[in-house]
């Protein structure tokens, strides 16, 4: 074959017409064979659920943890046992300590993550949109989200005392950050084509930010809302240790005191299991706002 009619192994010239039937009949199904669609594993009945698959994890982690707590390998004294963990965290419930403490926690994380987005997502704005802004106010937000938020505590304790202030401004602290580092990436981020698309409409500046802009910058948000609300519990953690006299911190530093293992597994497992719950809230919200966008999957 000369090389004007193939390119490679691909013919450029069609074939002739008694390849094409030769071809043609090799590839018909016999009569009376019907097809099948092939469907993939994954989308095959048969096949679990995913999110039991996601539990297996889980359940095998806990698994190893009874048995080795059964067997004697993992000393009580070193880590108590599921079942031990199981039914303290049932006498904290009935007692109504565990309630109590995880109203506390939870509205001090989001009174803190109020402030600290608050803060974050209006200097973003200021230094993703204005020039002056991103002069003025870009600087030192990358000088300060440097510092560890822990090593301010004792000034904080200085400022605000060691009452509930300290522990919702460090909370604070840590949650401006991530969502002013996002929102500012997603706003200086935006497909140009769209911004040209509605100078082409005669959009006003206003109305250019309101319906291209921030719009657009809405899926580097959500990412940013959950680095801060993960960072959220963290920032806790330490705050809640800044003589408390409510809240899962308490409850731990009063285990700690008496070295009641089993109390403290409770309290992190409360703290794990509230970060996933507001995690879950995010995703639905994802689902929500950025339906529109095609090359979202979260559905």
């Amino acid at each position: 074959m000369s090389s004007v009619e193939s390119f490679g192994t691909f013919p450029l010239s069609p074939a002739p017409a008694s390849r094409r039937e030769a071809a043609a009949a090799t590839t018909r199904p016999p009569e009376g064979l019907a097809l099948e669609k092939i469907r993939p594993v994954s989308a095959s009945g048969k096949n679990l659920p995913r999110w039991l698959r996601r539990l297996t994890g889980p359940v095998l982690l806990v698994l190893a943890w009874h048995l080795a707590s059964v067997s004697g390998v993992l000393p009580p004294e070193v880590l108590a046992g599921p079942s031990t963990v199981i039914s303290s965290a049932a006498a904290l419930v009935e007692t109504g300590e565990m309630q109590a403490a995880m109203v506390t926690s939870l509205g001090r994380a989001l009174i803190g993550l109020a402030i600290g987005g608050t803060i974050g997502v209006t200097l973003a704005v200021l230094a993703g949109l204005f020039r002056l802004g991103e002069d003025v106010v870009d600087a030192p937000m990358q000088m300060m989200r440097t510092v560890p938020s822990v090593a301010l505590i004792p000034l904080l304790i200085i400022w605000f005392g060691i009452g509930e202030a300290p522990k919702i401004a460090l909370i604070a602290l840590g949650t401006a950050f991530p969502l002013y580092l996002n929102v500012y990436a997603g706003i200086r981020n935006v497909d140009l084509s769209l911004i040209e698309a509605g100078r082409t409409l005669d959009l006003s500046r206003a109305a250019l930010i309101r319906h291209v802009v921030l719009p657009g910058a809405l899926p580097n948000a959500l990412v940013g809302l959950r680095y801060s609300l993960g960072i959220a519990w963290l920032a806790l953690v330490f705050g809640e240790q800044i003589n408390a006299t409510a809240g899962i911190g308490y409850l731990m530093a009063n285990a700690r005191e008496f070295f009641q293992t089993d109390v403290i597994v409770v309290c992190l497992v409360v703290y794990a299991l509230l970060g996933l719950g507001v995690d879950f809230i995010v995703r639905t919200l994802e689902r929500i706002f950025l339906a529109w966008r095609p090359s979202f999957s979260g559905t």
